[in-house]
């Protein structure tokens, strides 16, 4: 058993370098990539204030689909190109938006989100995904959080298998 210990009070790169010191432990040894990007959903939702969603979507078939994920219900598929996981994706580069009102071609999924980050899953050159986390509060996420996150993102790469999750 694993216990995601609080970051709370720790400026944000403190608070990455916390919640990655954790997220190497939980992944260690273990190599189902369902498994390790189930529990790094839960360690950020667990670890990081404001959010509302957190989790990621794999590609199959040509498009994004639904992965392991804490939050409301999701949507399932997000053509290639489209909102901000698909325009992520499609860049093969992480996107902040502060508002996503304001972002053209948004996809709502739940109506209370106000900003996102998408970091994309790419190993050897290939994308395999992306990792979402939405919050209720606008401008929730900076610089800071795209580093963190794509320190994480590197980790679940490097434990995980994910061929399994796209085609």
């Amino acid at each position: 058993m694993h216990v995601v210990k609080s970051t709370d009070g720790l400026g944000n790169a403190d608070a990455y370098r916390e919640l990655n010191g954790q997220l190497d432990a939980v992944l260690a040894g273990e190599s189902n990539g369902l498994a390790n990007a189930a529990n790094m959903a839960a360690i950020l939702w667990q670890s990081l204030p404001d959010l509302n969603w957190a989790g990621f979507y794999f590609l199959l078939g040509g498009e994004l689909v639904l992965g392991p994920f804490q939050g409301k219900v999701a949507c399932v598929r997000i053509a290639m190109g489209k909102g901000v996981c698909g325009t992520a994706a499609g860049r093969r580069e992480t996107v902040i938006v502060p508002d996503v009102h304001l972002f053209p071609g948004h996809i709502a999924c739940d109506a209370a989100s106000r900003s996102e980050i998408v970091v994309p899953l790419v190993r050897d050159g290939r994308l395999l995904g992306v990792l979402d986390l939405d919050s209720p509060s606008m401008a929730r996420f900076d610089n800071d959080d795209a580093d963190g996150l794509a320190a994480a993102v590197a980790l679940l790469l490097k434990h995980s298998d994910l061929s399994r999750l796209v085609d």
